[in-house]
């Protein structure tokens, strides 16, 4: 299927709207971005993939399993600074790179999971590769709150070190001095505060020659003076250096990083155009469910049938404002291949027209659609509109000379695989001139076997409909009483313009209506009075007919609930039956065993009672045989049973064989595994800080001291003396 599907087609039937509709379901700003760049798709294929992707995704809403969440955060910028040689990320780029490779490899491993719900998302994850080397990577280095891990190399563990220790030789400098200086009263009441992150004493300035340190400022008042003391200077100014070679080290870091993920920024980019896709068929089916969205069928057959078709955007609009929406049903065929719609205007002539194009479009781009789930379409290779007033100031052109411009181009391009719309086909010029060309160009789309709708209120285009053969006419409803469109369209009748009602329903005065009427040619009046009158006669024949199916509907439910209280009643009286005859049963049993017993009693003969209870019993049996017959088996049965049986002693033999083969390959890596942990427990060192148990014991305890091959355990409440060899590792000290 090759794409022609112009954007005057995409305008005229105002597909951006709809794609912006779409857009407000997306959850990323790269996902918005790409709505706007959906288009009629050109290869079949990959059309049926995305419609396969969004029918999944819609199908998740209504079962339990639920696709995981899969919002991203926007990594591009990250890695095109990546592939910049020597360059680093800051650490929460970092963890956003992380973020993206976790949440991609969530969605392949959900998707794996139940590929069978999700046969198409699946196989589009399976076009990326798992791995989680990179957010591996990453979380060695980088802590979940954006911190480098003191462990991320030996040198920053030292220097970490080395600041905690000079942190504490400050705060204890400085305490010594805050005490010394209360002690002799040079310290204001607030006797502290921080200045350019450091502590310094609140001294009374009368008394700031007495602290030695340094004048960091004072008070507004110019009663307090900040000094840092004299201890603390040397101690800050090797925090300030250490801190220095921590910011150094962490670059160093950083750059070692980037350069251990910088070969996987393709794979990244990939995930990125995954996860926006993936976002992308998550707004379709969003807005599917918003506006009852389904994937009719699609056939090769040329056809259209619309079932119960809504125009989504004004469906959408008068939903927010409590309107009804009147759905319409249109089908085009190799018998209906042209429709004709005429009627009065604001009759909605133009929005079934939009309707059936708009949809059309949107399953060409990937979209479900609003209508009934029996429906169907095919493709079309070709969609051409001519849609409202093109008038262009721009290029100098009128109405008329746009749409003759636009025809030459619909004259080109139609073929068997098209479909064309056009709004009031044949306006913009004389009346009967106009009116003729209109004719001529409504055959050669005919003789093309192009399909298409077009509306009009010339009447000869209405009697060329009622003449070629596989053109038909239609019209849009009006109710004759009220003056007001009921916005049907009905199948196989020109409509009338009904011109001189609406203009007395709108207040023309009907005087003037009258010296009209009288201008118009007698014959072109009595035609449209003709046509007028015809569609009055099929509305109180449409309403008759609505009425009288009602009537069925209910008489046929009616007869149902009848025929079910039947089967009802015939069930239980069945049930009765059976009962009662196995009531009767026990009780002739009942009668026969009380008269053995008490035969018994009399006689006192048991084995009287015994041979005449057997006898009575065979008696029974053969009643039973008779009543139920065992089936007997043919030898062709028997064969085929023996069979059966025999493929099925092999099939667990063979299956057997298996498990026992799987068994010893397991039992052999197990013991291969064995050897692999006790040689690494042999060839471990134990340390103090290990926290370890006995190898027969469960209490866990920490390595306080080592002595050649025996360790002290501390178990908290006590501390017990072993042997290392009886020792077994739990946890490797920090």
């Amino acid at each position: 299927m090759k794409k022609n599907i112009s954007e005057k087609t995409l305008q005229d039937l105002e597909f951006a709207t709809v794609l912006e509709q779409v857009s407000e379901f997306c959850i990323s700003e790269l996902g918005r971005n790409a709505v706007s760049n959906i288009a009629p798709y050109g290869d079949t294929e990959e059309l049926f993939f995305e419609l396969q992707l969004v029918n999944e995704y819609l199908a998740s809403f209504q079962n339990e399993n639920r696709i995981p969440n899969h919002g991203f955060d926007n990594i591009t910028e990250s890695i095109k600074r990546l592939n910049i040689e020597n360059s680093y990320l800051e650490p929460e780029a970092f963890l956003k790179i992380a973020s993206v490779t976790e949440t991609v490899n969530e969605q392949k491993k959900f998707l794996k999971k139940f590929k069978e719900y999700y046969p198409s998302l699946f196989n589009l994850s399976e076009e990326i590769e798992f791995t989680t080397f990179v957010s591996d990577a990453i979380g060695k280095i980088i802590t979940s709150y954006g911190e480098i891990a003191d462990n991320a190399s030996p040198t920053l563990k030292q220097i970490r070190k080395d600041i905690n220790s000079v942190r504490g030789k400050i705060s204890g400098s400085f305490s010594k001095a805050l005490g010394s200086s209360l002690a002799n009263g040079y310290l204001d009441d607030i006797k502290e505060t921080i200045i350019d992150n450091q502590r310094v004493l609140a001294v009374l300035a009368m008394h700031r020659r007495k602290v030695k340190g340094s004048l960091l400022g004072s008070s507004k008042s110019g009663n307090i003076v900040y000094i840092a003391p004299q201890a603390t200077l040397s101690f800050s100014r090797e925090l300030q250096n250490l801190l220095y070679e921590e910011k150094q080290e962490v670059i160093k870091i950083l750059r070692a990083l980037a350069e251990e993920i910088r070969p996987f920024t393709p794979l990244l980019e990939e995930y990125i155009s995954f996860l926006i896709h993936l976002d992308l068929v998550a707004a379709k089916a969003k807005y599917a469910q918003a506006i009852n969205g389904l994937l009719p069928k699609i056939t090769k057959e040329k056809k259209i049938y619309f079932r119960d078709a809504y125009h989504p955007i004004l469906w959408r609009k008068n939903n927010e404002q409590g309107i009804d929406t009147i759905s319409q049903t249109l089908a085009l065929n190799e018998k209906q291949q042209i429709i004709v719609i005429s009627g009065p205007n604001a009759g909605g002539k133009s929005i079934t027209l939009k309707t059936i194009g708009l949809l059309q479009v949107m399953l060409q781009s990937g979209i479900l659609i609003p209508v009934h789930e029996r429906s169907e379409t095919t493709l079309f290779s070709t969609i051409l509109t001519d849609i409202g007033d093109n008038q262009s100031i721009e290029n100098q052109l009128s109405t008329y000379s746009y749409r003759l411009k636009n025809m030459r181009y619909f004259l080109r391009k139609c073929n068997d695989r098209t479909l064309f719309l056009i709004d009031e086909f044949g306006t913009g010029s004389d009346p009967e001139l106009g009116g003729a060309l209109a004719e001529i160009f409504l055959e050669e789309f005919y003789k093309q076997k192009s399909f298409g709708i077009i509306t009009t209120h010339y009447a000869n285009l209405k009697v060329l409909a009622n003449e070629l053969e596989n053109v038909t006419n239609a019209n849009m409803q009006f109710n004759e009483r009220t003056l007001e469109p009921m916005y049907k369209l009905f199948i196989g009748q020109a409509g009338s313009s009904f011109t001189f009602e609406v203009a007395q329903k709108n207040g023309i005065p009907y005087s003037l209506i009258n010296r009209a009427k009288k201008r118009v040619e007698s014959e072109k009046v009595r035609l449209d009075k003709t046509i007028s009158k015809l569609q009055k006669e099929r509305n109180r024949l449409q309403k008759t007919s609505d009425t009288l199916e009602k009537q069925k509907s209910k008489e046929q439910e009616h007869l149902e609930s009848l025929q079910e209280k039947e089967l009802k009643i015939r069930e239980k009286l069945e049930g009765f039956q059976e009962l009662y005859d196995n009531n009767q049963r026990m009780l002739s049993l009942g009668r026969r065993l009380n008269e053995l017993l008490n035969k018994y009693f009399q006689t006192n003969n048991k084995k009287e009672l015994s041979t005449n209870f057997f006898k009575w019993v065979a008696a029974e049996k053969t009643k039973y045989t008779k009543r139920n017959p065992p089936k007997k088996k043919t030898k062709t049965e028997k064969v085929k049973e023996k069979e059966i049986a025999e493929k099925q002693k092999e099939a667990i033999k063979k299956v057997e064989q298996e498990v026992l083969q799987k068994v010893v390959k397991v039992r052999e890596e197990k013991k291969q595994e064995a050897k692999k942990i006790a040689k690494a427990k042999a060839e471990y060192i134990f340390k103090t800080g290990d926290r370890v148990r006995l190898v027969d014991g469960n209490a866990v305890g920490t390595i306080d001291k080592i002595e050649k091959k025996n360790a002290f355990i501390n178990y908290g409440l006590f501390t017990t003396k072993t042997s290392i060899e009886k020792l077994e590792l739990v946890q490797r000290a920090k």
